[in-house]
């Protein structure tokens, strides 16, 4: 094949899928993976398992075996949530960080108990209707067989390479002849396609109880791994009740701590104080008052927010009334604040979503953190390790201080929406920070400005972080820009090809079907029949 120029310099325009059956994530292989289950008379929570463990295979630069999942599941009239991230070491305790300032963002110590291979079995074991082992055989076939690498992917491999090669194991498992593979060539992975074949066979046992469990902790004690036996054997899923938050006639459910997404609630609640209907949808207004409350939201996000056993306020503190009103009154809507975090009364990502005629819908989400994660692979299986545990801190008496046994503040979050207690639209905004203020951002398209849910995704995001800066998309009008640098944000406006801003997944629940987008950020497809 001569090479080609893969640049994309040009705009262009996705449209919605409408069907009465539904995936939708951000690489098109794993969405047909997921179609192939819906086809074979599975249903959505079979879709969105085949969907996530292709994910493994053919994003490996956003997730991979060793990660952590959640996922918010509307079954037969019912909202259920599961959080399948795993704990700290025994091991870590602070001293065990002695001497360091912040915790690492690389190697094995980042490395907690990967959750997610016990959450795709817990998923299956309650609702699925195929054989476990069934959702498997898309992702060993794209392993075994191969496939062609796209241009994004090709872009993100690389990106990591200067980060990662000298990891135990990174080298050899991912840069074949010493580097990343170029877009259009064909990558296969049959020892990744050997450890998929195990998890399937062993219903998931063989990574925390067996074999698999065994070659992660022989290679954690040959290269300095802190992950022991007993850490993986001690790793069980949670069922918990999803938290919520009413905006505008709409409902926003989130799983609770230690998931980010009580900032997505918070910001929204925060959110519902101002006239958005007034402002004008893509106004500086618009624009500056969600800045605002996010900035608020992730205040007290990183300062109150961990493993819930360990945090000092409960999460539904951050969610009263009167505390959301006393937030939303520290916004001028002339002026950028600089919000420190309040004080309640005391009491690299993939996403996926799916749906099914039957009226079953998933949200669902994986990671391992950043990218490829911890760069850590365990030689001949395939298994990268994610580097969640860069979520603890080292603040001696902060809730999120790294201790053993402890799951650290988590971005990863799936959203749903209901109105009325009937299910409206399963989404996701995959990508770091950018998921609570995704979500917040979704929700005021929907739901003060009725947007469909591809122009939800398509629309100009901002992301704020831990500094002053704002990160906005090149496509926001340049006096919308101009108007918030009058206000003090100092506005950075971001390259056009930016990977920065998230991807958006949604599918939204229609008269005679759904309606499912999927984000033209990246490689994502909506696919359904």
């Amino acid at each position: 094949m001569l090479p080609f120029d893969w640049s994309f310099p040009y705009p262009s325009q996705k449209m919605p899928l409408l069907a009465a059956n539904a995936v939708s994530t951000s690489q098109p292989l794993a969405a047909q993976a997921g179609l192939r289950m819906l086809y074979e008379g599975g249903n959505a929570i079979d879709s969105a398992i085949a969907t996530a463990i292709a994910l493994t295979v053919v994003e490996p630069v956003m997730n991979g075996i060793g990660g952590d999942m959640f996922t918010l599941v509307w079954h037969e009239g019912q909202l259920y949530g599961l959080n399948s991230s795993g704990r700290a070491p025994a091991a870590w305790t602070p001293e065990y960080f002695a001497g360091r300032d912040r915790m690492p963002s690389v190697g094995w110590d980042t490395v907690t108990v990967p959750g997610q291979v016990a959450g795709w079995k817990a998923l299956s074991a309650r609702f699925g209707k195929l054989p476990f082992a069934r959702l498997f055989v898309p992702a060993i076939e794209y392993a075994e067989q191969g496939f062609m690498v796209s241009p994004q992917i090709a872009r993100q491999w690389a990106a990591q390479v200067p980060v990662l090669r000298d990891q135990p194991g990174f080298a050899k498992a991912f840069l074949r002849d010493g580097r990343a593979p170029q877009a259009g060539e064909r990558w296969r992975f049959p020892e990744q396609a050997a450890t998929l074949r195990k998890i399937a066979e062993s219903d998931g046992e063989s990574f925390y109880r067996g074999e698999l469990a065994e070659r992660i902790v022989a290679f954690a004690q040959e290269t300095g791994g802190a992950l022991r036996a007993g850490d993986l054997a001690a790793h069980q899923p949670a069922w918990v009740e999803p938290m919520k938050r009413d905006f505008r006639g709409y409902t926003l459910h989130e799983i609770p701590p230690n998931g980010q997404g009580i900032a997505a609630l918070i910001g929204l609640g925060i959110l519902d104080r101002f006239d958005l209907e007034g402002m004008g949808v893509d106004s500086a207004d618009f624009y500056h008052v969600g800045i605002e409350a996010m900035k608020l939201a992730f205040a007290d996000l990183h300062r109150h927010v961990s493993d819930p056993a360990t945090m000092q306020h409960a999460p539904a503190s951050f969610l009263d009334p009167a505390y959301l009103a006393e937030r939303a009154a520290l916004i001028d809507l002339k002026r950028a604040g600089s919000p420190s975090a309040g004080m309640p009364k005391i009491g690299g990502t993939v996403y996926l979503t799916a749906a099914d005629a039957a009226g079953s819908m998933v949200s669902f989400i994986q990671s391992n953190y950043r990218g490829f994660g911890s760069g850590v692979v365990v030689p001949g299986t395939g298994i990268s390790l994610h580097n969640r545990g860069e979520g603890f801190n080292l603040k001696p008496g902060h809730a999120n201080c790294v201790a053993p046994g402890k799951q650290p503040m988590h971005t990863i979050i799936p959203g749903f929406v209901t109105r009325n207690g009937a299910p409206v639209m399963s989404f996701g905004v995959m990508g770091g920070s950018m998921q609570a203020q995704g979500h917040v951002q979704m929700m005021a398209r929907l739901a003060a400005f009725g947007q469909n849910p591809q122009a939800m995704s398509d629309a100009p995001r901002f992301r704020v972080e831990h500094g002053p800066v704002v990160n906005v998309e090149s496509h926001l009008p340049a006096d919308v820009v101009a108007a918030l640098r009058e206000r003090g944000h100092r506005v950075e406006v971001a390259p056009h090809d930016s990977l920065e801003f998230g991807s958006a997944q949604l599918i939204y629940k229609a008269e005679h079907g759904y309606i499912a987008a999927s984000d033209s950020r990246r490689d994502g497809q909506a696919v359904g029949f």
